[in-house]
C-alpha cells in the first residue's frame, strides 16, 4: 500500500498530465468516436466494432436505468465505470459486480455482457489495442506507460469520474470526431494507464529474462487471480487454475506466491471471507447459508476463519448490524 505522501505526489502528477493532454489534443493520433446512450430496458450488441478502420474507432456507451444491456461475443478492450448504482459484468467465465468509486478493465477478445442493477448509471469505453495506443500516443513530457491495458479492478477517484463525465458530455454535445471528445478521452486513457503502474512491482517479480516475458507471465497469473476474486464462491480446482496459467500445480503455487506474496489458497479464502462479511451486513440470510454460498462447506472452519480475520464471530457481526439498525429506527 502506498503511503499518503506518495499517493499525493502521484495525484498531483496525474493532474498535471491530464491538463497537458487536454490542452494539446493534437499530440494524439486522430480517432473516430461513436457515442450511444442505452436507456432503460434497451439492449445493444457489440458487432462490427472497428469496421475495417485499422484501429481508430473508440466507442463510448452510457447506460441509464434498469435493465439496459450491452453485450458482445468478441468485445474489444473495455473500460467500465459505474456512476450510480451497481453494474454486473460477465466477461468470459468471470462475473463481477462493481459500484461507484470502482473502475474495471476487461480484457478484449472475449464475450462480455453488461447489466445495470436497479436505477444504475454507467459508462463503457471500448477500444481495440491500436486505438488505446492512439489515445495515449503523447510526447515524452507525459508519464504514460506502454499503452496495453491489463485486466484489473482499480479505484476511480473524483478526477477520473470527472474525466469520464467530461468525455461523455463532449461526445454528446460535439461532433463525433471533435477534438474536445478526443482530448477528454485521451485524458481518461492517460489516467487509466497511470493507475496501472501499480502492477509494475508485481511484474518485476515474475520470472523472465525481458520485461515483455515477465509481463506475459504476470498476465497469465493475474487472469487466474481475477477469476479467484470474481468466482471465489465456486469450487475452484488447483489443477484447473494451474492449467489456466500454463503451469504445473507446484510451479503455479511457487510463481503465484512469489508475485503476490501469498498462496492461491490464501487469496481464495480471503475473498470468500470478504464475500461472507458483505452478505452478513447486507442480507437476512442465515449464517449457515452465508457460509455455504460464500464457498465454505464446513461451518466450523468458516467460524474459525471468520473470527481470526475480523476479530469477531459472524453472530457478533450480525448482532452489531441489528443493533445499529434499531438505533437508527
Amino acid at each position: 500500500m502506498r503511503d499518503w505522501n506518495h499517493a499525493q505526489t502521484l495525484r498531483e502528477s496525474l493532474r498535471s498530465d491530464l491538463e497537458q493532454t487536454a490542452m494539446n489534443p493534437l499530440r494524439c493520433k486522430t480517432m473516430h468516436f461513436e457515442y450511444e446512450h442505452l436507456a432503460e430496458g434497451r439492449k445493444r450488441e457489440i458487432i462490427d466494432f472497428d469496421r475495417g478502420r485499422r484501429g481508430d474507432v473508440v466507442r463510448i456507451a452510457m447506460g441509464t436505468g434498469r435493465g439496459c444491456v450491452l453485450y458482445g461475443k468478441t468485445a474489444p478492450v473495455t473500460l467500465l465505470v459505474p456512476l450510480k448504482g451497481r453494474l454486473q459484468v460477465c466477461a468470459g467465465d468471470s462475473t463481477h459486480t462493481i459500484a461507484p468509486g470502482q473502475l474495471l478493465v476487461v480484457e478484449g477478445d472475449q464475450s462480455v455482457q453488461l447489466l445495470g442493477r436497479g436505477p444504475a448509471m454507467w459508462v463503457a469505453l471500448l477500444a481495440s489495442t491500436p486505438a488505446w495506443r492512439g489515445l495515449t500516443a503523447v510526447d515524452s513530457t507525459l508519464h504514460v506507460r506502454e499503452p496495453v491495458l491489463l485486466p484489473g479492478l482499480h479505484t476511480a477517484d473524483h478526477l477520473i469520474r470527472r474525466g469520464i463525465i467530461a468525455m461523455v458530455r463532449a461526445a454528446t454535445l460535439a461532433r463525433q470526431d471533435s477534438l474536445a471528445t478526443q482530448a477528454a478521452a485521451a485524458s481518461v486513457a492517460a489516467a487509466i494507464d497511470y493507475l496501472q503502474t501499480e502492477f509494475d512491482q508485481l511484474i518485476e517479480r515474475c520470472p523472465g529474462r525481458t520485461h515483455a516475458q515477465r509481463r506475459a507471465v504476470f498476465l497469465r497469473l493475474h487472469r487466474v487471480r481475477n477469476l479467484m476474486v470474481s468466482s471465489c464462491h465456486l469450487e475452484l480446482d488447483l489443477a484447473e487454475c494451474a492449467r489456466r496459467a500454463s503451469y504445473s500445480p507446484c510451479h503455479f503455487i511457487r510463481a503465484f506466491s512469489a508475485v503476490y506474496g501469498e498462496t492461491p489458497h490464501a487469496v481464495l479464502v480471503e475473498q470468500r471471507l470478504r464475500r461472507a462479511h458483505r452478505l452478513l451486513n447486507s442480507s437476512v440470510l442465515a449464517i449457515t447459508e452465508v457460509a455455504r454460498i460464500s464457498g465454505f462447506e464446513d461451518r466450523c472452519a468458516f467460524a474459525r476463519s471468520f473470527k481470526r480475520r475480523f476479530g469477531m464471530t459472524a453472530t457478533d457481526l450480525r448482532d452489531q448490524r441489528h443493533a445499529s439498525l434499531q438505533a437508527v429506527a
